[in-house]
């Protein structure tokens, strides 16, 4: 049986995504997200002229995904290494951000109202970062995707190996 080949981009996209080779593109992708969610939470933190310090910690880490997230592009070894790294601390600062916001809502006159979910720290905006971690994470357990022409012969240096062996 033979897979028809796909003839446009998407389609190509399409089948790597289901076939589970997907690894640059989503390296890539986190580079770009961590880029722009680190401008996002710099704007927000700065407008609360950083009351805490620990709202530098998602402005100091989330940045790390940015070369991780490239060097995952071009680098198999860097995509199964650097990037998760980067990716699980990124995943659990967005996590700590995330219980931090709440306790920052909680402590707000009043306690939980709708009022303080609206006015207060945005409850759900950590998590943005934590996604961005898990594409990370998830591009490292994907694989490459497959650049080189399909064909149903094997490589030659696999078979000239295999024919020498006596």
């Amino acid at each position: 049986m033979t897979v028809a080949r796909p003839t446009s981009w998407l389609e190509r996209a399409v089948s790597d995504v289901r076939t589970g080779r997907f690894e640059q593109t989503l390296a890539g992708l986190t580079a770009a997200g961590a880029a722009v969610t680190t401008a996002e939470i710099y704007l927000a933190h700065d407008g609360a002229s950083f009351g805490n310090k620990l709202m530098w910690w998602p402005v100091a880490i989330l940045p790390a995904a940015v070369p991780a997230g490239v060097a995952g592009v071009f680098s198999k070894r860097a995509a199964h290494t650097v990037l998760p790294v980067a990716s699980a601390l990124i995943v659990a600062n967005g996590l700590q951000g995330t219980w931090l916001h709440w306790r920052g809502v909680a402590q707000r006159p009043g306690g939980v109202t709708r009022y303080n979910l609206e006015a207060g720290p945005p409850l759900f905006a950590p998590l943005l970062a934590t996604v961005v971690g898990g594409m990370g994470l998830l591009a490292a357990v994907l694989r490459r995707e497959d650049r080189a022409p399909r064909h149903g012969r094997p490589r030659a240096g696999r078979s000239l190996r295999a024919g020498r062996r006596r």
